[in-house]
């Protein structure tokens, strides 16, 4: 489980102006550019269904595999939807939904003629689609209206949406893949964040789980999916390895072995539908390298040539004819492509950049590496400013991802480029703790949250302090949950060590949001506590570690901003910490979003986000005193 991280003041709609030379697009230009994922073929594989937001709000689409325009299919003008997929014989679709952002999704059916049926209703319900069964006639769900704390695994009639259980959660089990012959089912189990193993069930013979990853000491296991025929279950494990491999478990022999590896973390392995073809993604440096291998042909598929970015998101027709795939870069945002498996013909489908803006004036990553303050390697991704030279030193800012455990990756933001191409350059830290880059850089900072990690993002000013081009008098921090997190303990912990701080959803005080996990998290929790602490145990340290109680200290100008549906970091969390920071007499701001929860999802709401940062910013650090050194 990973707490993840964007928040009012209204947009300022304007013409392009002219900075340095450089074309400067308002934030309403930025998100005039579309977000699109998710990827199904209808069952005449003739049209892929996809989510995207051209609305204002997330809903889901459709568009020809021959090319065209893209149709909405739902209508939501309040929640975010999204495509789970059409079903196999006729024109339905799936599709699931929450209310305002509180991650309460319901499951629909959306019948041909527009009208909606909610699969899953109930108070306080959290639902979500697990696939179809083998005969292609019924599906499966997984809810926890039974138990708030444990989702448990349902099958469908897909023609009179009758239903029976298929296992009851009762010891905390998190739900994996079942097998297409429908007997056997994955169970993942979380120790604490360093081990976890995989357990099968025999659904036909009943029993207990079986323990497939049967391992001493730390070892950390997760279950992927079947193999087409039933017989091998695919898991990804560190087992004996620094990095994440891929694995198979034979089903009638106990074997395992190693299907896929490499000196980066394998993300996943998928086969398609009939088996001949299967993808491995690679984790290779905050970037995604992708391989198709025919299975049949025993050889590489060649896929096309496409703009500068990660191929990512493939899904297969269930023909195996065609194959959807998105590709996405620094300087593009995500589009969706087609390529035609027999004459090896590629199409893009979309076009997500508002033609208002010129990709050429966005701004390429560089990848860097700095020391922090024990010599450890800290790895980045470095945003240039345009018009940034020794000549013309701009602000810049240190980016703090969201986690504990995420990973600043290459490829679109939106909020970065908005900054860069204000003027603002962006260093995006993976302190330590980070995924992506070995297990042992992933546990550094277990139980040390806000101490060397925070080093980490000290050390990436240091290392912008001897850019020329950058000025090193004016540096700020951001993030987003717990890198939100990671703001307010620097400007508590190390209150000189930046200009400004933008907290966005951050958890403030550790022992309320530990002991206010959601019910759903419950088979994390664990985990969690492994990495973060105990609230019963380790109170201790963990107050000393909560920017809340220790906000006296702050001293730099503050934005907050916040959706007021969050059910992983409460509003209460960023109501008090803005209360504290303000007792100070320090310059604060907040922003809170009713419609939201933890992320923003509402086009407008996103615009107006931007537009704060960028207001805050151009008054207290881009108008402040410019370096002399």
């Amino acid at each position: 489980m990973r707490l993840i991280g964007v928040v009012g003041v209204s947009a300022v709609v304007a013409a392009s102006a002219w900075a340095g030379g450089v074309p400067q697009y308002t934030p309403e230009q930025f998100y005039k550019t579309v977000s699109i994922g998710g990827a199904s073929f209808t069952p005449d594989e003739s049209h892929i269904l996809f989510s995207s937001d051209a609305s204002g709000v997330f809903n889901v689409y459709s568009v020809p595999v021959a090319g065209g325009e893209p149709e909405q299919l739902t209508r939501s003008e309040d929640n975010a939807t999204f495509s789970a997929g059409s079903f196999p014989h006729d024109d339905r679709l799936l599709f699931r939904a929450d209310q305002g952002g509180n991650e309460l999704y319901h499951l629909y059916v959306r019948d041909p003629d527009g009208t909606t049926h909610d699969l899953t209703p109930g108070e306080g319900v959290r639902a979500l689609f697990a696939g179809w069964a083998g005969d292609l006639e019924r599906f499966y769900v997984q809810t926890n209206e039974r138990d708030p704390s444990a989702m448990d695994l349902y099958i469908y009639n897909s023609k009179t949406y009758e239903r029976e259980l298929v296992f009851e959660n009762t010891e905390g089990w998190t739900i994996g893949p079942v097998s297409r012959d429908g007997r056997w089912l994955a169970l993942d189990k979380t120790i604490t964040n360093a081990d976890s193993d995989v357990y099968i069930v025999d659904l036909e013979a009943g029993g207990d789980p079986e323990l497939v990853t049967a391992h001493e000491g730390d070892e950390k296991n997760g279950s992927l999916a079947f193999t087409v025929r039933s017989t091998a279950l695919l898991y990804l494990s560190d087992k004996d390895s620094e990095y994440q491999r891929a694995w198979s478990y034979d089903l009638r022999t106990g074997k395992h072995d190693v299907v896929a590896e490499g000196d980066w973390d394998v993300m996943y392995v998928a086969d398609s539908w009939n088996g001949r073809y299967r993808v491995t993604a690679v984790n290779q440096d905050a970037q995604t390298v992708l391989t198709v291998e025919d299975r049949r042909l025993r050889k590489q598929v060649e896929l096309p040539e496409v703009p500068g970015g990660d191929i990512t998101g493939v899904r297969f027709s269930r023909s195996e004819r065609y194959m959807a795939f998105y590709v996405n870069g620094d300087t593009s945002p995500s589009n969706l492509y087609v390529l035609d498996l027999q004459s090896g013909e590629s199409r893009r489908l979309t076009d997500s950049m508002n033609p208002e803006i010129d990709e050429k004036n966005l701004v390429t990553s560089e990848v860097v590496r700095y020391p922090s303050f024990d010599g450890v390697e800290i790895p980045a991704l470095l945003f240039k400013p345009k018009d940034a030279s020794p000549q013309h030193r701009v602000p810049a800012l240190v980016w703090v991802h969201g986690g504990p455990g995420g990973q600043s990756r290459k490829g679109y933001r939106a909020d970065i480029q908005i900054l860069a191409n204000h003027g603002y350059a962006v260093l995006a830290v993976n302190n330590r703790g980070s995924s992506g880059y070995g297990k042992t850089f992933f546990h550094m900072d277990d139980r040390d949250h806000g101490g060397a990690d925070l080093q980490d993002c000290v050390y990436g000013r240091k290392y912008l302090e001897t850019l020329d081009w950058v000025d090193g008098g004016r540096v700020g921090i951001i993030g987003g949950s717990y890198g939100g997190y990671m703001v307010m303990a620097a400007l508590c912990f190390e209150p000189q060590a930046f200009d400004v701080g933008i907290d966005l959803f951050g958890v403030t005080n550790w022992i309320r949001t530990l002991e206010s996990i959601p019910p759903y998290w419950a088979a994390f929790r664990a985990g969690l506590y492994a990495e973060m602490g105990d609230p019963e145990t380790d109170r201790e340290q963990l107050e000393a570690r909560s920017p809340l109680l220790h906000a006296d200290e702050v001293v730099k100008p503050l934005l907050v901003v916040q959706g007021a549906n969050d059910p992983r970091v409460m509003k209460a969390e960023s109501d008090e910490i803005v209360a504290a920071v303000k007792g100070n007499g320090v310059p604060v701001e907040y922003v809170v979003f009713p419609d939201e929860g933890h992320g923003f999802l509402r086009k407008e709401n996103r615009i107006t986000a931007a537009q704060a940062y960028l207001d805050f910013l151009d008054q207290y650090l881009k108008a402040g005193p410019e370096s002399k050194d």
